[in-house]
């Protein structure tokens, strides 16, 4: 790393709607910047300001962080740290941070540590006993939250699931009892089976495929899982990002009569009416007041 000489002051400007500025000093420590996950516009000052002012800009792929380096005209040292180098590099953007440097970490779009290897850097910083500065933007999980039109309120992030169907269904089912909505990265290859096999574990819940967010053509389509499962597959595979968006699990229906009085009359073989009426109401959220009346009606009746 030592051949990759820092940026001098002169060289830390940005060009914004034509007109050239000069980046503030950074601290020292890794900056956690999010990118675009299309439109260079969603760039935010922050990160352009941050990107230009760094000692280096450690990157998924060089190719494609050239194209934002190149549209905001910053003199930056482009790294590349991806899954295949990580173990490598770490060690020596590690030494940059010890020398009171000022480390960029940018994936190929959105917010880094999103499945990419950028959480082991961060980790290893911190250990370290480095500064961690998050450079807060775009993320394809919070864009297509907003446009899938499902509840917002809880959601679980799963990443991508397993490429075959049954590590795919037994990772479904470990998620169906999450309280809120669920997202997923997938690809175009393999859309149309993972949402059968999410309509077969999760049921027909409502959910939302979200393609290609902020670029030229973005698309939403909502249905239930079994809908968009059989439009996909009688489609070609869809090109471009892709993201899923599955809605909460419905709640339960309250139980029958027969089952409680089922409830009450083994609580009842075990414990007072109190004990018996509270232990239900506990199981099934029903009022302890209406449980209490059954249970003693219960009780009273001749054996």
């Amino acid at each position: 790393m030592t051949d990759i000489p820092a940026p001098q002051p002169s060289d830390r400007h940005y060009v914004l709607g034509g007109a050239r500025f000069l980046a503030r000093p950074l601290e020292p420590g890794l900056h956690v910047v999010a990118t675009p996950i299309g439109n260079l516009r969603d760039m935010t000052l922050r990160a352009v300001e941050t990107m230009a002012a760094a000692s280096l800009v450690a990157c998924e792929d060089s190719r494609v962080t050239r194209r934002l380096v190149d549209h905001f005209a910053l003199a930056v040292k482009l790294v590349p740290y991806h899954e295949h180098n990580a173990a490598e590099m770490r060690p020596k953007l590690l030494a940059r941070l010890a020398a009171g440097e000022s480390v960029a970490l940018v994936s190929d779009a959105g917010t880094p540590l999103v499945s990419d290897p950028g959480f082991k850097l961060v980790e290893a910083a911190r250990e370290a006993g480095h500064r961690v500065i998050p450079v807060p933007g775009p993320s394809a999980v919070m864009a297509a939250l907003v446009a899938a039109g499902l509840p917002t309120d809880a959601f679980f992030f799963a990443g991508f699931l397993p490429p075959k169907t049954a590590g795919r269904r037994g990772r479904v089912r470990a998620l169906a009892a999450v309280p809120g909505s669920l997202v997923f990265f997938e690809t175009g290859p393999r859309l149309a089976a993972s949402l059968a096999d999410l309509a077969a574990e999760l049921g027909d819940r409502q959910a939302a495929v979200c393609r290609e967010l902020t670029k030229l053509h973005e698309e939403v389509r909502r249905g239930t899982l079994s809908a968009l499962a059989a439009d996909y597959a009688a489609a070609p595979d869809p090109k471009g990002e892709i993201v899923v968006v599955v809605g909460p699990p419905g709640e339960a229906p309250p139980p029958a009569d027969t089952d409680i009085e089922a409830m009450l009359r083994a609580a009842l073989a075990g414990g007072s009416v109190k004990d018996a009426a509270a232990a239900v109401a506990t199981a099934t959220g029903l009022p302890k007041r209406d449980l209490y009346q059954r249970a003693l009606l219960l009780a009273r009746e001749p054996g």
